[in-house]
């Protein structure tokens, strides 16, 4: 099948082949834990891991590592420098004071002061939310999602390296810089130009202290600061690591190559830390190249407008699960649907129309995967994806450039006629899945497994015990009860049932 993807490094869609036969090596740029993940940060997530479904079940073995970054993620990110308070420092502050207020349940982290506790603290709530979304690289923690802070050691050989190659210095001020001028191909992935780079201009360069640097697009790889919250001894002093310095090193060392096959992220990555992560990486190894591809997914809008704290539609994925977003509870498949069904190279816009469309989608493939998997035992037939017309479709629609959208219509075509041999139908939807991962979380939930269901079952007794008494004000409250902890309730002969909620439409997102 002949592969085709777009590469911000050239702007041109080529052909994709990875490097070692049959083997593609991948890093994508993961969360700086220093908050709740948001749902614009999942939507570059899910990209990330439905291009890995992809290529997995088109035959090839991928090894996909996505970091934890714990430390040097300066709030002032777009200066190429990074300017401001490291993240975690804020995040240690401002859960110091939740924890005051009550914001945050105690225990949740036993010392604010801490910012290893901090970072362990968000991470794990990163690593859960990935699971609910069905982010496969969490699955692999933590050999595949490396923190910054295991990897300093190595952060230190590389710059050292950088410094006897002539690409680094040490400034009068004692931190340690990259020096742009060494490598002639600085901005090759932005656009970027060093004369074009004006001091100051669109706080992309820290005029602050220009004396101290060759020339004022220098960045940091190393910082001695005793002040600093977390800090390691290095023969530049006591200090801490810039930020573009430790994907370089991490992907390299967990992936155990010079030359990475794709690295993704979103677009916001471009400048300066892509860029930066080029410059060094080409300059430690002396290779041409860092990555071959450069994949980038777009921003996303809610109901058209940026994201913002400020315009109070700023959602967490646990915001929106829960239903503090919309007011209604959203299952993780219909988040996830909906995070993946725009093309990554246009801005997603997520919408309570969006969200309702992906509930259906998400029931109507959960219905039918229940009424197949009774129908032929939960034994699939084996489908080969490269012949199988419906799934080789599916899979071609994702080798232009991950055409989701094109691909999520055959899918839509196949529920409404998915063939009279159950156990083949089975087949081709654990096949298409396999990309999706939306039966994969749907089927999870039933109720023999749900930690929920002995709650939902008592529940249900005691509405039909209400109902047998005509006590039908005590049967409506119970029966609230049971869809405010997210379920479906349905009356039956048999009684009432409960089932996990799917598809209720939500209330609008403010």
């Amino acid at each position: 099948m002949d592969i085709r993807f777009y590469n911000t490094l050239t702007n041109e869609v080529e052909q994709f082949e990875p490097l070692e036969p049959g083997r593609v090596k991948m890093y994508s740029c993961g969360p700086t834990v220093y908050d709740f993940a948001h749902v614009g940060n999942f939507r570059s997530f899910l990209f990330a891991d439905l291009l890995r479904r992809f290529l997995e079940a088109s035959g090839l073995e991928v090894s996909h590592v996505m970091n934890i970054t714990d430390v040097g993620h300066m709030t002032d990110d777009v200066a190429a420098d990074g300017r401001g308070e490291d993240k975690m420092q804020v995040a240690a502050r401002r859960l110091k004071e939740d924890k005051k207020s009550g914001k945050v349940e105690d225990g949740a982290v036993a010392n604010p002061d801490d910012p290893y506790e901090v970072a362990e603290y968000f991470m794990q709530a990163f690593l859960d939310d990935g699971r609910d979304l069905g982010l496969k690289v969490v699955s692999e923690y933590p050999e595949r999602v490396p923190k910054a802070t295991h990897f300093i050691s190595e952060m230190q050989q590389m710059i050292s390296k950088l410094i006897e190659r002539g690409h680094a210095y040490v400034g009068s001020d004692g931190v340690v810089y990259y020096s742009v001028d060494s490598f002639p191909k600085y901005g090759q992935l932005s656009g970027n130009t060093l004369d074009g780079l004006q001091v100051g201009a669109g706080g992309r360069i820290d005029i602050s202290n220009q004396s101290v640097k060759r020339h004022p697009a220098d960045f940091m790889l190393w910082k001695p600061d005793q002040k600093h919250i977390m800090k390691w001894d290095s023969p530049w002093g006591a200090g801490y690591p810039g930020w573009h310095i430790e994907c370089s090193t991490m992907s390299m060392q967990v992936l155990d190559t010079d030359v990475l096959d794709i690295h993704t992220g979103g677009e916001d990555l471009i400048f300066p830390h892509h860029e930066c992560e080029i410059a060094q990486s080409c300059g430690a190894t002396g290779n041409e190249l860092f990555s071959r591809f450069w994949m980038h997914a777009r921003f996303l809008l809610v109901e058209g407008e940026k994201m913002s704290k400020r315009k109070g539609n700023f959602f967490t994925v646990r915001d929106v699960l829960s239903g503090k977003a919309t007011g209604t509870p959203v299952h993780p498949a219909v988040l996830r649907l909906e995070l993946i069904k725009s093309h990554y190279r246009a801005h997603s816009n997520f919408t309570t129309k969006g969200l309702t469309e992906s509930a259906n989608t998400v029931r109507r493939l959960t219905e039918l995967g229940e009424r197949l998997r009774d129908a032929c035992g939960d034994v699939p037939k084996e489908i080969d994806h490269t012949d199988h017309p419906v799934v080789k479709k599916f899979l071609h629609a994702l080798a232009n450039d991950l055409n989701v959208s094109e691909a999520i219509s055959v899918v839509h075509a196949w529920i409404s006629s998915p063939g009279k041999d159950a156990a083949e139908a089975y087949g081709v939807l654990l096949a298409l899945d396999q990309v999706l991962a939306v039966w994969e979380l749907t089927a999870r939930d039933s109720m023999t497994d749900d930690p929920e269901s002995e709650i939902a079952i008592k529940l249900c007794a005691l509405i039909d015990e209400a109902r047998r008494t005509r006590d039908f004000s005590t049967a409506d409250t119970l029966r609230q009860e049971l869809i405010d902890l997210g379920y479906e309730v349905r009356s039956s002969a048999d009684g009432t049932l409960a089932k996990k909620t799917l598809a209720r439409p939500p209330k609008a997102i403010p």
